[in-house]
């Protein structure tokens, strides 16, 4: 069979597997790229060098990392002090909302649920209200600012990787806002829209201080994370290795410092981290890889283009739009991974800056999953925690309260890359 039909045949039957068997997507990307291989769609070479190295860096050493500061029970611990100082508990939820928001920044969205989770939990029992509303609230604030910072989320590593950003790029890209802010003017709308939701919780509670902070030298770690990444992006500009490596560092001091003062066995903690979403990647990046090499991100972009024609502002909603709604049901990696270099070669085609449609994409793959309780990963994870507690949530449940949440987000998000990028 010719290669190039084979590599699309491959890649489409991948994704819909990907869609049916969810809980088997790694299984399925890692036999995808073995047959590529074994094929000879790809070459071993090819497929390695398909892989971004940098991203996968950045990836597994921050996962280190948030486990470890995940464990020093710091984040849990403002989360108690932030629900006894606020007025009333509406605005304790939505605090807590906030500091979600503001670790998934930094920490991947997933960890950050299970930081914050046993603080919602333990508030809905003290006032014997149904947790789902709350518990839901905290997993898309997780995803949306995920997408705020490179270190925030896989999707924003994937961004980085295609477009050569840097850390301090999410900030200020090119003398302009970039992507950080037009995910905050997101947040300050969906704020809203969970201040309606919640805004009937008028009653004033206070939890009983469980939480003690083990440790603040995890928070240390991550800080002085956070600021070499900010400074690397000086001597690294073209984003191609300096920010795995500096995570990786850290995610080996991290281990070695659970090791040595924490005791803790080195073989544990590394065989606790996320494998299979790093395999997922890795299988990703080669499947992305071989409908590039034969030629099929080109014919998509030709495809979208004709559609579009000159008309950039259809283009860019076009993106934006049918990023949303995929991702409501597909994994936002693969697909976001996928769609990248298209939009690139859209941006070319249409000779336009490429950065309205790459930070329009990003936008609508991490929010569209808020949609849907399968739409990201945080969801599936709190849908979980929900169920273990007793309480399973329906597909409506969780509609009611993500659709208002990301029309909000994504509007205000849109609208702002819209302005400062179309130029």
């Amino acid at each position: 069979m010719n290669h190039n039909l084979l590599a699309l045949i491959i890649f489409v039957v991948s994704y819909i597997l990907f869609v049916i068997f969810s809980g088997k997507r790694t299984l399925v990307a890692i036999a995808a790229s073995i047959l590529l291989i074994a094929t000879r769609t790809l070459s071993p070479a090819a497929a390695f060098f398909a892989i971004n190295w940098n991203v996968m860096g950045i990836f597994v050493g921050t996962l280190v990392i948030a486990n470890i500061f995940m464990e020093s029970r710091v984040p849990a611990y403002l989360a108690e002090i932030i629900v006894d100082k606020a007025k009333n508990t509406a605005w304790a939820i939505l605090l807590i909302c906030a500091l979600t928001g503001f670790i998934s920044a930094f920490v991947e969205n997933v960890a950050t649920v299970l930081i914050v989770a046993p603080i919602a939990l333990a508030l809905a029992k003290k006032l014997k209200i149904n947790p789902t509303n709350m518990m839901i609230a905290i997993a898309i604030s997780s995803n949306l600012q995920g997408a705020a910072t490179l270190i925030g989320d896989p999707p924003s590593m994937l961004l980085a990787g295609f477009a050569k950003m840097n850390f301090m790029d999410f900030f200020f890209y090119k003398g302009r806002p970039s992507i950080f802010f037009a995910v905050e003017l997101g947040a300050l709308a969906s704020f809203i829209v969970l201040y309606l939701i919640f805004r009937k919780h008028n009653e004033k509670t206070q939890l009983i201080a469980v939480e003690k902070v083990k440790s603040w030298v995890p928070t240390v770690i991550l800080v002085a994370l956070i600021v070499l990444l900010a400074a690397s992006s000086f001597f690294d500009t073209g984003f191609s290795y300096m920010a795995g490596i500096l995570c990786m560092v850290f995610g080996v001091i991290s281990i070695l410092w659970e090791k040595f003062i924490n005791k803790s066995p080195i073989f544990d903690g590394i065989k606790a981290l996320d494998w299979e979403t790093t395999f997922f990647l890795m299988g990703v990046f080669i499947l992305v890889g071989s409908i590039t090499a034969t030629g099929w991100i080109e014919v998509l972009a030709q495809f979208l283009s004709g559609i579009v024609g000159n008309n950039m502002f259809f283009g860019y909603t076009l993106l934006v739009l049918m990023a949303v709604i995929i991702s409501a049901f597909v994994d936002n990696v693969p697909f976001l991974a996928a769609m990248l270099p298209v939009a690139i070669s859209m941006s070319d085609k249409l000779h336009l800056n490429p950065s309205l449609f790459l930070f329009g994409l990003l936008i609508g793959a991490s929010l569209g999953g808020n949609i849907t309780p399968i739409g990201a990963s945080a969801n599936i994870v709190a849908c979980g925690l929900l169920k273990k507690e007793g309480y399973p949530v329906k597909f409506s449940r969780f509609a009611g309260i993500g659709i208002p949440f990301t029309i909000a987000a994504v509007l205000a998000a849109y609208l702002f890359v819209w302005f400062v990028w179309r130029g």
